[in-house]
């Protein structure tokens, strides 16, 4: 009976998980990405400041369709993204479930400060 996986449920949410307490349908090669939002270009506020995103890696290359050209494959998992308020929320996501994950900092934002007068210098 090597190499079968049993799943078992558990009684508060029913999820379906495998002998080791891992959910079935995510695998133990899924690695995921933590990365921290990015302002966007065009906004200046910072209502969304500080909210962390979890994505998935791509396990399968892509490859382009013969028929359109486009490039696609049949791996489903990067269209998964799912938002935490917290990096410890996402990274504790990811140890309940059994992710490897790996976290991305985002990048430092510099301010280019400078007066009006000087775009025309």
């Amino acid at each position: 009976m090597e190499g079968r996986t049993f799943y078992q449920k558990i009684d508060a949410d029913d999820t379906p998980l495998d002998s080791a307490g891992r959910l079935c349908h995510l695998g133990a090669m899924t690695i995921a990405r933590i990365s921290e939002l990015e302002r966007k270009t065009t906004q200046s506020g910072k209502a969304n400041a500080g909210r962390w995103l979890l994505e998935f890696e791509r396990q399968e290359p892509l490859r382009p369709d013969p028929l359109t050209g486009w490039n696609g494959s049949g791996d489903t998992r990067p269209q998964v993204r799912m938002t935490f308020a917290s990096k410890e929320a996402a990274v504790a996501y990811c140890d309940k479930h059994g992710l490897a994950h790996h976290v991305l900092p985002a990048a430092p934002v510099r301010l280019k400060i400078q007066a009006y007068a000087d775009n025309f210098r």
